[in-house]
């Protein structure tokens, strides 16, 4: 921790009661980090706060709420100082058929993915500019490749990939570097969750090796944090994304072969009903909004 350039450093993470958002803070204040943690879940992220061996502020806050980011931010400055870095980590999914989805749910999807991406990058960017930081953009293999049966999620992780390119050209003048991680399926309470239906079991399921292989949390946290240590533009978890990465142009028509004729026959055995919000974090998500 004593060569960590995170020492004393606030670093402000979403999403942060659960999963690989509170993983991700135990491992930067691990680091020497102070932590803004925010998120839904207000219990959980001061239980969170309280187990940090450095300064931490929990915060109740939804992402997709302006207002209330712009609370947080000034609260954040006023008790820890202006953050040095940002990971917009907030994130909720449900698995389902596009025809059978509820609109309000499909739209709630890109609603907190990638408009509370960008309205946290939005509220924390003058920071950033401030203190020369580092923003990184939690992204998905969804953002190189689109399945079958998670139309929302997959749409709103190519939009954080297309709104981290943006701003980093963007800002590179201010010394501001921005990152964006593409993660594979970690294991997490939502990929838990979402086992226990069809829609997202054949998704995983189907999928070649190693693609369909499950990340511990402890291990995509550390990575992580090593990106947010060396403001990395890029972050491959697991590191074998990266080779999609180069072949992407043919990830679709490969998902179309492989899914056009399984699909029709998993619907004839399996229930396929949508799923509704997946995990602790999409439940606490509908209760907020409810």
């Amino acid at each position: 921790m004593a060569l960590s350039p995170l020492i004393d450093r606030t670093v402000v993470v979403t999403g942060a009661a659960r999963g690989i958002g509170a993983e991700l803070a135990r491992e930067l204040a691990r680091r020497g980090a102070r932590l803004a943690l925010l998120g839904h879940e207000g219990a959980a992220l001061e239980r969170l706060a309280a187990e940090l061996p450095t300064p931490a502020l929990a915060r109740e806050t939804d992402v997709t709420d302006l207002t209330s980011l712009e609370a947080a931010a000034e609260e954040i400055r006023r008790r820890l100082g202006p953050p040095s870095a940002v990971v917009a980590n907030a994130a909720v999914a449900e698995a389902g058929a596009f025809l059978d989805s509820d609109p309000a749910q499909w739209r709630r999807i890109i609603d907190v993915n990638l408009t509370g991406s960008a309205q946290t990058a939005h509220v924390f960017l003058p920071d950033l500019v401030r203190t020369a930081g580092y923003h990184l953009q939690i992204g998905s293999l969804a953002s190189i490749g689109a399945a079958p049966m998670m139309s929302a999620y997959c749409s709103s992780k190519a939009g954080v990939e297309a709104l981290t390119h943006s701003l980093r050209a963007e800002l590179a003048h201010h010394g501001v570097a921005v990152g964006i991680a593409y993660l594979g399926w970690t294991d997490t309470d939502m990929i838990r969750d979402g086992e226990r239906h069809a829609a997202l079991h054949e998704v995983r399921g189907r999928m070649p090796p190693p693609a369909h292989r499950i990340s511990p949390v402890p291990r995509v946290a550390v990575r992580l944090a090593d990106a947010v240590e060396r403001r990395r533009t890029a972050v491959y978890v697991p590191r074998w994304l990266r080779a999609v990465q180069v072949v992407r142009a043919a990830v679709p028509p490969v998902v179309l072969r492989a899914t056009r004729r399984q699909l029709p026959r998993s619907a004839a055995r399996e229930d396929m009903s949508p799923t509704g919000p997946l995990g602790g974090g999409g439940r606490a998500d509908r209760a907020a909004t409810e």
